[in-house]
């Protein structure tokens, strides 16, 4: 079994402390690792994370602020260091390819590792290449800011009782699944009598926003669902100064969008106790867990056969 986790590397917002580094959110899931938002310190998490940088394959920024953006050169570098053969897939605001570009190429260095860069204009779906469906939205922070939504290709699983029921043994598991339909004992069996489709679970991530529609469209039905809170409700005001959310509107939007599981992040440095967030939010989403860093949580499949 592949590991499914999404890692903690950081869930600071622009100032860190102490205790929390600024973010990054490494996602591991089908053979692959998906980075989101490397903020400074990004590479040196990764060792605290007991995790090899060279399990990224696909980095993600929301948008061109340095608590989202800074790690960015440095686990490039890091990559080529390490000589990774698998091309690097960065998906990013067009408006910021000088941004990237600076951050890409802001130090010397050989460049051998195969960044595949997919700067992104328009809301919708950017890339769907077999193995991931990656769609944007543009939220609402003041700057070009965007959220993702990451879905895994659909599945075939076959029935065994079924598959037993119908005579399909052996290699006429293979022909079937080829053909569609074959004729055993006389009689027609199709793909369908003997196998469903398990659909493929989504994650969604929200990060620097005031609340809006688009969040909640663009997490719709997610398993796991990272969201902002910069602040709680009692500074609301801050929040609407800096664009930003309270740990009560994210669970709101969880609760509207019907996501599975709600991960809290991107905290002011004003808190100490994150627990407080978790409080906040559980009195609307109760499914709700703040993050912290180096701390994992299991993204387990959750989208099987309908049995009822």
């Amino acid at each position: 079994m592949t590991v499914r986790d999404l890692t903690i590397l950081g869930c600071s917002s622009q100032q860190p402390t102490r205790f929390r580094n600024h973010g990054a959110y490494l996602l591991r899931w089908n053979n692959e690792g998906l980075l989101f938002d490397p903020g400074e310190g990004t590479q040196r998490q990764f060792i605290f994370a007991n995790i090899a940088p060279t399990v990224v394959t696909r980095i993600f920024i929301s948008h061109f602020h340095g608590d989202h953006c800074l790690g960015l050169g440095s686990v490039l570098m890091r990559l080529n260091l390490d000589n990774v053969e698998h091309q690097i897939h960065c998906y990013y605001p067009a408006s910021g390819k000088k941004y990237f570009d600076r951050l890409r190429y802001g130090s010397i260095y050989h460049e051998r590792i195969h960044v595949v860069e997919h700067p992104v204009s328009q809301a919708g779906l950017v890339e769907d290449d077999g193995r991931f469906r990656i769609e944007a939205t543009f939220l609402e922070h003041g700057v070009e800011n965007i959220g993702w939504r990451v879905t895994e290709a659909d599945t075939r699983k076959f029935d065994l009782e079924k598959l037993q029921q119908y005579g399909v043994r052996g290699p006429l598991v293979t022909e079937l699944q080829e053909k569609g339909s074959l004729i055993i004992q006389g009689k027609e069996v199709t793909l369908d009598q003997v196998s469903w489709i398990r659909h493929g679970d989504s994650f969604a991530v929200v990060i620097d926003t005031l609340p809006c529609q688009n969040a909640i469209d663009i997490a719709k039905g997610a398993a796991l669902f990272l969201c902002e809170s910069t602040y709680l409700e009692e500074h609301r005001q801050l929040a609407l100064m800096h664009n930003h959310m309270t740990a009560k509107q994210a669970a709101i939007i969880a609760k509207e969008a019907g996501v599975k599981q709600l991960i809290l992040t991107h905290f002011s440095a004003r808190y100490q106790n994150l627990k407080a967030f978790e409080h906040e939010a559980r009195a609307i989403f109760p499914n709700t867990f703040a993050a912290d860093d180096l701390v994992t949580f299991p993204f387990p499949k959750i989208n099987i056969k309908d049995v009822s």
